[in-house]
């Protein structure tokens, strides 16, 4: 999985400061493509750049195209964002249900102008249209505020896909043995006060906390001072 396949679409875009503003979205999570449709300003310009700060490479490595379906040619699923409720046939979604999109495939963001947002006719192109929540009074999100929310959400699947959980090199898991061994502890303790009651259904209680006892993914630090509290209750009695 590659965040290659992600792009961000603007689409007849009217500000540069905006354009230079998404450029920045863009690049504060690691992807690389903008693609503009027609935008309204001199392309690049001096307040693209300048608005865009550390993400020139975004700017010059962009592309412009004059209409949306050259733009769509290389791309597999097309989401676009909108602000309204769309009557069309067409999948509605929220940005938690963007786990259950594919990124190995080719995706693109579609953002609407800032004046009008997108048409139902560029919307037609798309597979889904996708809402930010926000007040339902004021739904209408600055488009580099939008780019740079989708961005963000895109970025951590993406690397909650590809970056598994990892413990640190300085936390070493306990081993079946330590873990038997404070289990043992703990079981002998707790026969000692007869708390296996009724006697009949202590198999199934052992199975129980052995199951707790090995579902915690004790590190060895965890179980030896499990098995001093463990001691020390019994010491109690």
């Amino acid at each position: 999985m590659s965040k290659n396949n992600i792009s961000f679409i603007l689409h007849k875009p009217q500000l540069s400061e905006n354009i230079g503003a998404c450029a920045r979205a863009i690049k504060n999570f690691n992807f690389r493509k903008l693609i503009l449709i027609n935008p309204k300003p001199i392309f690049p310009n001096d307040k693209i750049f300048a608005t865009s700060v550390g993400a020139k490479n975004i700017i010059n490595q962009s592309k412009v195209y004059e209409n949306i379906e050259k733009v769509l040619k290389d791309i597999d699923i097309v989401i676009a964002t909108s602000a309204r409720f769309r009557n069309k046939n067409i999948k509605h979604i929220n940005l938690e249900d963007l786990k259950k999109i594919d990124f190995k495939k080719k995706v693109g963001f579609l953002f609407g102008s800032e004046a009008s947002g997108l048409s139902n006719e560029e919307v037609s192109y798309a597979n889904y249209t996708l809402q930010i929540p926000t007040n339902p009074e004021f739904k209408s999100l600055n488009l580099s505020h939008s780019l740079i929310i989708i961005a963000q959400v895109v970025s951590s699947i993406i690397k909650m896909r590809t970056k598994p959980f990892q413990k640190s090199k300085k936390v070493k898991s306990a081993s079946k043995k330590e873990i038997q061994s404070m289990i043992n502890l703990c079981l002998s303790n707790l026969e000692n006060i007869n708390f296996f009651k009724p006697k009949e259904k202590k198999p199934v209680m052992l199975q129980n906390l052995r199951n707790i006892f090995y579902k915690m993914e004790l590190s060895g630090k965890e179980t030896r001072i499990l098995s001093s509290v463990f001691a020390s209750l019994g010491k109690k009695r």
